[in-house]
């Protein structure tokens, strides 16, 4: 690693850490003014509150890091170009390819890490943050799924026309056993009622219809106790959910979705694919920033920042579109992760090969 490179590393790190910790702090301190009448009213302990901001500081850190590392790099590379820095550099017989080398090392590096962070680290994290915010910052959740359908098995069914999350009981409940397109048993019940101490469901008032080899047997009772592949938790709260499971868990669970036939995939898709596109869009980022600071203006450094603001809000808008549109079922979920780099990738490829060296 030649002196420029090491020059240009230290420079660009530091500046991004710097942006990091102020932009994080200071939205921390907005938080906090904004949440403090809900942490008075539900009397949070101030363990609690001080143990929640450091859960969403790293949050907030990794949220903002494709802007930050943009931000940085455009107020350094402008910086250096206001300096003169970047012409000596380019006279000096390095060719500017050349000089983005440290830049893609320095983004590689928090790249790595960012995919770390959100894979692994950051989803234990977000369970206590999100528990916290469910506890003392949320009103109590109350499920209002109507007429609900899931797969429990290859060839089980189940529906109820309605649940009660807060006595955990479902009412006009039918299960169903299904081979290929023959009826094989249902069971129908006015009440299914979770029992914490068994770690079953209670049927009330059920009735049994049994069909083999043609002919039918159907059987009534009052109350009986079953186990099936259904628990409460299937109807708790899935606020911020998607963001508690680390990267296995967040596949096993779209993989659980899927065989229990639960259409709104969308979300948690999303958010597994753009835990693989975030370190790209972080290098992307970069060398866009590098090449929108690299020429000295008559208008100065001041007028790239603010550029580089601009063009980093616009990648911000087109994530949030693209995850709407995606979540409302009109564009595959692997596209709209994918489309914010892909189309910032062609912006920082036509503007690399224009700029004039």
């Amino acid at each position: 690693m030649k002196i420029i490179d090491r020059y240009i590393l230290k420079k660009f790190l530091s500046a991004f850490f710097f942006t990091v910790i102020l932009l994080v702090a200071i939205i921390c301190v907005i938080d906090f003014t904004e949440k403090n009448d809900d942490f008075i009213n539900s009397h949070a302990p101030f363990r609690l509150v001080m143990k929640y901001y450091l859960n969403f500081a790293p949050y907030i850190a990794n949220m903002l890091s494709p802007i930050t590392v943009f931000i940085a790099t455009v107020f350094v590379t402008a910086k250096m170009a206001s300096h003169t820095e970047i012409i000596a550099i380019l006279n000096g017989g390095i060719s500017f390819r050349r000089m983005l080398l440290p830049y893609i090392m320095g983004a590689s590096m928090i790249a790595v890490f960012i995919f770390i962070l959100i894979g692994w680290l950051l989803p234990k994290a977000n369970k206590e943050r999100v528990a916290f915010e469910n506890v003392y910052v949320k009103d109590q959740f109350f499920y209002e799924g109507r007429n609900v359908h899931l797969k429990i098995a290859p060839e089980t069914y189940v529906y109820m026309e309605s649940y009660n999350n807060q006595i955990s009981t479902g009412y006009q409940f039918t299960l169903e056993s299904i081979d290929g397109k023959n009826l094989k048993s249902k069971l129908k019940a006015m009440r299914i009622t979770w029992l914490p101490d068994k770690k079953k469901w209670e049927l009330e008032n059920y009735m049994i219809r049994k069909f083999v080899d043609g002919k039918e047997s159907i059987s009534f009772g009052t109350r009986t106790d079953t186990t099936i592949n259904l628990y409460p938790k299937d109807f708790e709260s899935t606020y911020l959910l998607h963001e508690t499971f680390t990267l296995p868990e967040l596949k096993a669970y779209i993989k659980e979705l899927r065989e229990k036939g639960v259409e709104s995939v969308a979300v948690y898709e999303i958010e597994m694919y753009e835990r693989y596109t975030y370190p790209f869009a972080i290098i992307i980022l970069t060398v866009i920033g590098v090449v929108v600071s690299a020429r000295k203006t008559r208008e100065g450094a001041g007028f790239q920042i603010a550029f580089g603001f601009l063009l980093a809000f616009i990648y911000i808008i087109f994530v949030i579109m693209s995850r709407s549109i995606a979540n409302a079922g009109t564009l595959s979920p692997l596209l709209a992760a994918w489309l914010p780099n892909l189309v910032f990738a062609s912006i920082g490829l036509i503007m690399y090969k224009t700029l004039p060296r």
